[in-house]
């Protein structure tokens, strides 16, 4: 839902109805392009439209993970949805840039409260077996909001004057169904046994179990677990700090950092821009988005069938090496295609576009990049942060995870282009060094965690060969299978 409207933002910002409006200096700028087509999209009005729901994003996972011990994960959904449904309404009637950035902001609260929720709901209530994959639906279906956001936007594009308003209103029906489906869901029970609603609690995981499953080892490690938290009156972004819990603090850090440094969030948030700078027009640059949700879909549904057969690190390993396999590639293309053009003298800051054959193949490894990210960091983004944490920090370090890959959204967004710009193919350089980075980060530092209980995770760390210094094992005594 959250990242639909990321998304759809995305498109709008290519229509020309929606530039006429509130940049027209910028609409302008394209129908006159005899600049640098790495620089003529580097607006900062028209990137802190986008970016702004990403520091508001990042405000709201901060609040909610200071509330939602109290009130619970449900609660917490049903607020992120109600002010996403708000914001979608405002964008939609926009009269001017104030309106745009208020909806903005309204929007990036409920990304914050929905990004911080959810997936710890999943993992709280999904069986140990198969929580790996029941956690990845939540980035299958931001890929799947990918993908219809850009058939929107395909269609409203052919809507003058008036289009962008059908697409930003759109967003409020997926809000709508979030609000509307949070209120028929029972509460996660580690959040009802945290706060005291035992019955309640051991009613919920009986629902979420099914009938007539014998819940007691379960319901009791999750009692004991709880019981552990209570011990320790300290909050839970204190208590994060301390030494035996570095390694989550690690992780929340590591992950949102490592998540950005692939080079994939810009490439799908600009990805209309980045088609048409290579050569295509405006309906198959959008069109070229398409083809994209689709790949980040079929990786997503591969990732979340593997993950608990052959384990986490095999995702990491295989999805590193092939993004570092496209970013090379990216920058030999770039680095050919900027000296052939200077060579016959209309290199890009003349506004030259890439021959045919050159941009298919920048659309192919697009498409395979966009493939081994979903595979890999798209859904173990998701799934690892979200199973990882002992239920006294879980709040403070999902919190932590979102809110900063928020607050990184927001700095790659507001200044992407004017890097781009700036490094042109470097920037290509760039992100595949850091792919070596995180995935030998992933290989060494990041425990397997394949089928192994959420009240377990502390016994799975203290055996790691690092991350054992730090913590000691909590290991409770339910085993699923």
């Amino acid at each position: 839902m959250s990242h639909n409207s990321r998304q759809r933002s995305g498109g709008v910002s290519e229509m020309e109805g929606f530039l006429k409006k509130f940049f027209p200096e910028l609409l302008k700028r394209t129908a006159h392009a005899n600049k640098d087509v790495y620089c003529i999209y580097n607006n900062q009005a028209l990137t802190a439209f986008t970016s702004s729901l990403y520091a508001f994003g990042m405000l709201g996972t901060l609040v909610a993970s200071r509330v939602t011990r109290r009130v619970g994960r449900q609660t917490i959904m049903l607020i992120g949805g109600s002010l996403f449904l708000v914001g979608a309404l405002v964008n939609a009637g926009a009269a001017n840039i104030a309106m745009l950035i208020v909806g903005r902001m309204l929007l990036g609260l409920g990304l914050g409260f929905s990004g911080q929720a959810t997936p710890v709901y999943l993992a709280e209530v999904s069986p140990p077996r198969w929580r790996g994959g029941f956690i990845s639906a939540f980035p299958l279906f931001i890929s799947i909001g990918y993908l219809v956001a850009n058939l929107i936007n395909y269609g409203t594009s052919r809507i003058p004057e008036w289009g962008w308003r059908l697409s930003l209103g759109l967003a409020a029906v997926p809000a709508a169904v979030m609000v509307v489906g949070a209120a028929f869901i029972p509460d996660t029970p580690s959040s009802l046994v945290l706060r005291g609603k035992h019955d309640a609690a051991r009613a919920a995981l009986q629902r979420v179990r099914g009938k007539g499953v014998d819940i007691g080892a379960e319901f009791a490690d999750i009692v004991a677990a709880a019981e552990h938290d209570r011990r320790n009156e300290e909050g839970a972004f204190r208590r994060i700090l301390r030494r035996e819990y570095r390694p989550y603090l690690v992780m929340a850090v590591a992950f949102p950092v490592f998540l950005n440094l692939t080079g994939v969030a810009v490439t799908a948030f600009f990805s209309p821009i980045l088609f048409r700078t290579v050569g295509f027009e405006s309906d198959a640059a959008l069109m070229g988005a398409v083809i994209l949700g689709l790949m980040n879909i079929a990786g997503i549904l591969g990732s979340g069938f593997a993950m608990d057969r052959y384990g986490r690190k095999l995702l990491f390993m295989i999805g590193g090496a092939l993004m570092f396999a496209c970013q090379a590639c990216y920058t030999l293309i770039a680095t050919f295609f900027f000296y052939s053009c200077t060579i016959i003298g209309s290199h890009l800051g003349n506004g030259s576009k890439m021959a045919k054959g050159y941009a298919v193949t920048v659309l192919v490894v697009t498409f395979i990049f966009s493939a081994s990210f979903s595979w890999s960091w798209g859904a173990l983004y998701w799934t690892i942060p979200g199973e990882i944490y002992p239920v006294e920090v879980r709040s403070a370090g999902q919190g932590t995870a979102v809110a900063l890959n928020l607050g990184l959204n927001f700095l790659q967004a507001q200044f992407f282009l004017a890097m781009l710009c700036c490094f042109k193919y470097g920037a290509f350089i760039f992100y595949a060094s850091w792919l070596v980075v995180m995935t030998a980060f992933a290989v060494a530092f990041v425990p397997e965690t394949k089928g192994v209980p959420l009240e377990s995770m502390g016994d799975v760390f203290a055996r790691h060969w690092y991350w054992g210094r730090f913590v000691k094992g909590q290991k409770f005594g339910y085993e699923s299978t």
